[in-house]
């Protein structure tokens, strides 16, 4: 048996009975992210991560994150251990402190052994962008189809099969896409619920730490020991933290789900449509109401270009001091500008330096009303339309991609209802800082297809219920690429 591939619950179980050690299963993740082949880590932090799993010996029964390993994207700072973004301006950079969540998950007992690649500085939605190259989806042994980002090593060491967890972040949806593509769990709570200190900012009205799990369990005991009030972060939430697996097998009957029409419309796979609409009348079974709403076309192809606007101009602003003097490879010069031109030029690649560009022009004052103000305004409407909705519903349902994972030399239509809306829309759970989780619905030729549910600001308690009795209907909680199954839809 190898308790690695087993679920949380069983998994704890076996650790409080010392059928396995801490220890023992972080020494097996090692191994396998030394033999792994999908370019998923920046670097192992393996004489810490043993040291540490080795001062893990009395069990703690009521704490199931108890001796877990698990990896960090590598945008959240850890202490001691080179932190990159998978960006060449911060080669060599090492941090003097724990992010709050690497330390909350650390006095959780759980157990630090790497940082995952991503697209550089969170920037970026394919996987191919980090300093690293490319990072490639566990499903495909050929290493043809993307995992998707920005969080794609992380994504892809869970699939993978390397650890039960990884953390990352979620700006548009760098978690909750990539776990479509990779047949997890991918959980983005609400904006505030879990403190940003430590996390490299991209564009903070929408950052979110985020994460991914292969069910529904793990997802929920995980927000039990990341949320709650951090005097280092301003923006967190003074909420209390509620404890989020409580509801997770509470009857669902009488929740109201919006399916948003427009996105299910601009879908043209039918695959991924039967399989969607299967799971309607399997909720419904359950005593769900489904009810179609219109969310408005015009709205919903909006999407993309008020997030570019927005987070490009955030992102510019947050990133100016990578200037070759506080951070990046200095490169000489006779002035600052010089100095600075120098060291981005040589530490920042060409997605970095359009986004920084287009930023910049969106915040010069005379494009100011025209482009940012503009975006504003436009995504006060959106997030008054999602309101709108969910003031008559419990979540909003849709599928969260448009299909599988897209190949790396594929092409697109990025003017497409397609691109524009069912490519884009998880962005609204940025948009509006609600929590918002996704979950394996089935496969399509081997490679894996998922689904959306976004509800209400801090209701996470109630989002896990419906989620844990979808991971129910679909029989696909604990998957991986190792250990791969059908599904029931």
């Amino acid at each position: 048996m190898n308790y690695l591939d087993l679920s949380i619950d069983a998994l704890h179980e076996a650790l409080v009975k010392k059928e396995v050690t801490p220890l023992e299963l972080t020494l097996e993740a090692l191994k396998r992210a030394k033999e792994d082949n999908n370019n998923a880590i920046e670097r192992l932090d393996e004489e810490n991560a043993i040291a540490f799993a080795k001062t893990l010996t009395e069990p703690e029964v009521d704490n199931p994150l108890w001796g877990i390993p698990y990896f960090a994207k590598d945008n959240f700072s850890t202490k001691g251990v080179e932190t990159t973004a998978s960006s060449n301006i911060l080669n060599g950079y090492v941090p003097i402190y724990d992010a709050t969540v690497v330390k909350k998950l650390k006095d959780a007992k759980m157990v630090m052994i790497g940082k995952t690649t991503l697209d550089e500085l969170a920037m970026g939605g394919t996987g191919t962008t980090g300093h690293l190259g490319k990072t490639y989806n566990p499903y495909d042994e050929k290493h043809l189809h993307m995992v998707g980002g920005s969080s794609c090593g992380s994504a892809a060491s869970v699939a993978a099969g390397l650890v039960p967890f990884a953390l990352g972040s979620d700006t548009g949806d760098s978690v909750r896409k990539p776990a479509s593509y990779a047949g997890l769990v991918g959980m983005k709570p609400t904006w505030g619920r879990i403190s940003r200190y430590g996390l490299f900012p991209f564009a903070p009205s929408l950052d979110h730490v985020a994460y991914f799990t292969r069910d529904v369990s793990l997802s929920a005991y995980a927000l039990n020991a990341l949320s709650g009030r951090d005097e280092n972060d301003s923006t967190s939430s003074t909420r209390p933290v509620e404890d989020y697996a409580a509801d997770l097998h509470k009857d669902v009957k009488g929740m109201r789900v919006a399916v948003l029409k427009d996105i299910v419309d601009s879908i043209t796979n039918k695959v991924l449509l039967k399989k969607f609409n299967k799971s309607l009348e399997e909720l419904k079974k359950k005593g769900v109401e489904i009810h179609e709403v219109e969310f408005g076309k015009e709205l919903l192809e909006s999407l993309y270009a008020t997030y570019i606007v927005i987070s490009c101009a955030e992102a510019t602003s947050n990133d100016a001091n990578l200037d070759g003097i506080k951070f990046g490879p200095y490169e000489g010069g006779n002035t600052y500008q010089e100095v600075m031109f120098n060291a981005r030029t040589k530490g920042f690649s060409e997605l970095i330096k359009r986004r920084f560009v287009i930023g910049s022009y969106c915040l010069m004052r005379e494009n100011q009303e025209e482009l940012f103000l503009r975006a504003q305004r436009n995504r006060a409407k959106i997030v008054a339309k999602i309101n709108e909705i969910l003031d008559n519903a419990d979540f909003i349902y849709a599928p969260a991609a448009p299909g599988v994972a897209g190949l790396f030399d594929g092409a697109s239509d990025k003017l497409s209802d397609e691109y524009l809306i069912a490519d884009n829309h998880l962005c609204l759970g940025n948009f509006a800082g609600l929590p918002s989780i996704t979950l394996p619905l089935g496969f399509e030729d081997g490679l894996p297809l998922g689904v959306n549910f976004m509800g209400k600001a801090f209701e996470e308690r109630k989002l896990f219920n419906i989620a844990k009795t979808f991971e129910d209907i679909s029989g696909l909680a604990d998957l991986s690429a190792l250990n791969k199954k059908e599904g029931n839809l």
